[in-house]
């Protein structure tokens, strides 16, 4: 394929490049790291544009808050931290092995390739690459096809304040994209579906690239009896209204205690009407990102309707929906059952079932029923049962009294399980998931090891017995 040919140039470029710097200065590493800074400072209105244009309407502010703060606030923490995270740290020596030293420094891996998706093309092309260069390597991106205008743009952008060697976008369909992932990278990073992440992780194994996925899910939220259920349902309308819950963490469906369901259904209604009083013509509420995703989406609802579920839409206004906008209502979906397409497979869109349960333990063992989700949360006050959801479940992370947040934590790693993803970034965690962590090992000319060389007899039996003593 034609538009594939300039990957193997661009990879041997960027490998040339770390090989004449394979241990970039904190001052280089913090310079890139302001060059990206930069770029966003210039672009991130027109950024934000082109963004909406893609969708058909997208936010601004939510690309303000979820995507271009998300990248500074990442770049601010990397800049502060740096000289501590790229330190050659000492750790202890074994007994048998002193007087030598022993100490661990971080090495940048070489070239990182970075797979980005659509829902937040600006964050998640661009916090992968603030890890990676602040690691010290090279980078390369493959945006998403479905976003073709802002991938455009940012790869112009990138072009202004890098060098290919540096950091470099690969544009093209999802052709391109199965070959950038079949590169020989020294870290391959991917963000999408888990369907896909199967094919990228098949593809990284042929040549032995390490891989982290970072995919979704259907992510719980469980509502404790305990709970604020007003409070709850407005943080969970909110995140799951963000972004028209095209977001891998946002709440895929939600576990309600029996008597209270009726309850969160009123409060979700309420909650959603008050951020969105219209939907055609309000710039707050973000369309679905094309025709074949909005079809998707009404076609989970008409199927679990179909098997007997209600659908309770939600329109404030009591606008007809009109498709060419792909502004879908958001709906509740009430008395699902565990074999309907939409209690099967991630949602991504608006739409949200409500579970009801008997028990605690009941709402846990739904959880533990199905793959590992990207993200749970949980809402109530009985500390108890809270240790009980956090030690009895498996998850990438957990929010608790909300939705979304642990994501914005920069001392916090983020990542998936099991089918939700492998390995985890952000802050620090990202540093090192970029990093060899080097093992040093430094011999004291008063080492004893002259000991234990042949020939072996009873000198080698009364050093070892002695040794023993100290394990």
């Amino acid at each position: 394929m034609d538009r594939a040919d300039p990957l193997p140039p661009l990879l041997a470029l960027q490998r040339a490049a770390f090989g004449r710097e394979p241990y970039p200065t904190l001052q280089v590493r913090r310079a890139r790291l302001q060059r990206i800074g930069a770029l966003l400072e210039e672009n991130a209105t027109r950024m934000a544009q082109a963004i909406s244009a893609d969708f058909g309407n997208r936010s601004l502010h939510e690309t303000a808050i979820a995507e271009t703060f998300f990248v500074q606030a990442g770049i601010a923490h990397a800049h502060k931290h740096l000289p501590r995270w790229m330190k050659q740290r000492r750790v202890p020596t074994s007994f048998h092995s002193l007087p030598g030293s022993s100490s661990i420094l971080p090495q940048p891996v070489g070239v990182v390739g970075v797979v980005s998706p659509w829902n937040y093309p600006l964050q998640l092309a661009l916090a992968p690459v603030v890890a990676a260069l602040a690691a010290g390597n090279r980078a390369m991106v493959k945006p998403s096809e479905l976003t073709p205008g802002f991938s455009e743009m940012l790869a112009q952008c990138v072009a202004k304040h890098f060098d290919p060697d540096e950091f470099a976008i690969v544009l093209g369909d999802a052709e391109v994209g199965k070959a950038f992932v079949r590169q020989p990278f020294d870290h391959l990073f991917f963000t999408g579906s888990t369907a896909v992440g199967r094919q990228v992780a098949l593809a990284a194994a042929a040549n032995l690239t390490p891989v982290t996925l970072e995919l979704g899910g259907k992510s719980p939220a469980i509502i404790d009896a305990s709970a604020d259920v007003a409070e709850a349902a407005a943080r969970i309308a909110a995140g799951k209204l963000f972004n028209a819950g095209q977001t891998c963490i946002a709440p895929d469906y939600v576990l309600v205690p029996r008597p209270q369901r009726d309850a969160f259904v009123a409060a979700y209604q309420l909650a959603a009407q008050r951020m969105y009083p219209r939907l055609d013509a309000n710039p707050d509420y973000t369309s679905i990102v094309n025709d074949r995703h909005y079809q998707r989406l009404q076609g989970l609802a008409r199927d679990a309707q179909a098997q007997g579920a209600r659908v309770l839409s939600i329109s404030p206004a009591g606008e007809t929906e009109q498709p060419a906008l792909r502004k879908l209502r958001p709906a509740l979906l009430l008395d699902v059952q565990p074999e309907m397409a939409v209690m099967r497979e991630e949602i991504f869109g608006p739409l949200l079932p409500v579970i009801a349960y008997d028990t605690a333990d009941e709402a846990i063992g739904f959880v533990n029923q199905r793959p590992r989700p990207l993200a749970l949360y949980w809402f109530g006050t009985d500390a108890s049962r809270q240790r009980d959801v956090l030690t009895k479940t498996v998850s990438g992370g957990v929010t608790v009294n909300d939705v979304l947040l642990h994501i914005a934590q920069e001392n916090l790693p983020f990542g998936g399980a099991g089918e939700s993803g492998i390995g985890a970034y952000h802050g620090e965690f990202g540093f090192r998931l970029f990093s060899k962590e080097k093992p040093v090992f430094v011999q004291s000319r008063w080492a004893g090891t002259a000991m234990m060389r042949p020939p072996y007899g009873p000198k080698t039996q009364r050093v070892l017995a002695m040794l023993r003593r100290f394990v």
